[in-house]
């Protein structure tokens, strides 16, 4: 069962629901490659607030992944471990040909002793990191790479997943598991399989606590303001509010999004 129903022995588990994370190693294997990391706390480098509803939280380590598996590689899954900085599993690989340890995502159904290669030579199995040129049409695949020379950056959350749907001699299409659709060089790299972790999205805060745990403060509705504080706040009773943000601007209507990405050919 990957959630878990606790019991309400008090108010605040009576909706919880968790992941069960017995699969997970409890301590992290691959510690040269954990750091530190400051929280800002929404704060910019002279202290003001940039970012609202942002402070506090548990204190977390960074865990460098492996985004750019662009290289020939051949090791071995040696842990399934948590990651606190993202809502999927991570997994730690042993390179046989560069005697190292190094992160990557888990994807799904990837178990401890697993063979993951990457390059021009690799299969196209679970884990396994190949140019999209030598990936069947209609497979699973994520850690996808916009361009040649940048790290996988599409389809990396909990459960995403893209599916190639066409090749042709320099570039392929792609579906996002949102439904948008994407042109990319077929010299791209991406990972076969779906991020694990799928049932994140299933699970359930109980308390305001557990978003104070996570570095996300408490916010207020405009419309619950005064008119002073915000452009919908006062009027007598409850009401829906006039559709502005707190500095003015509308946020109704027209196009939200100034992204003039010509790789996208539809979007959701």
């Amino acid at each position: 069962m990957e959630l878990k129903f606790l019991k309400p022995i008090t108010a605040s588990q009576r909706h919880l629901i968790r992941l069960n994370k017995k699969h997970l190693s409890k301590k992290p294997l691959v510690k040269a490659k954990i750091k530190g990391i400051k929280n800002s706390s929404g704060r910019n480098n002279l202290g003001k607030i940039t970012v609202r509803h942002q402070g506090g939280g548990h204190k977390q380590r960074y865990r460098k992944v492996n985004f750019f598996r662009n290289y020939e590689s051949t090791g071995i899954i040696t842990s399934i471990e948590y990651d606190p900085n993202r809502n999927t599993d991570i997994a730690s690989v042993y390179d046989f040909l560069k005697n190292e340890f190094f992160y990557i995502l888990a994807p799904r159904n990837l178990t401890v002793g697993t063979i993951v290669q990457s390059g021009t030579d690799a299969e196209p199995m679970t884990g396994n990191s190949l140019p999209i040129s030598k990936i069947p049409e209609g497979s699973f695949i994520h850690n996808v790479s916009p361009k040649v020379s940048k790290e996988g950056q599409i389809s990396r959350s909990a459960g995403t997943f893209s599916v190639l749907k066409e090749k042709v001699m320099d570039s392929a299409r792609i579906t996002l598991s949102s439904g948008e659709q994407r042109l990319v060089s077929s010299q791209c790299y991406a990972t076969i399989g779906i991020v694990s972790n799928e049932a994140f999205s299933l699970t359930r805060k109980s308390k305001a606590g557990h978003s104070r745990w996570l570095n996300k403060r408490p916010s207020v509705r405009g419309v619950a303001m005064n008119p002073v504080d915000h452009p919908n706040g006062g009027g007598e009773g409850k009401k829906s509010g006039r559709g502005f943000t707190p500095w003015g601007k509308p946020n109704k209507s027209g196009k939200t999004s100034r992204s003039k990405n010509k790789l996208i050919i539809k979007k959701n």
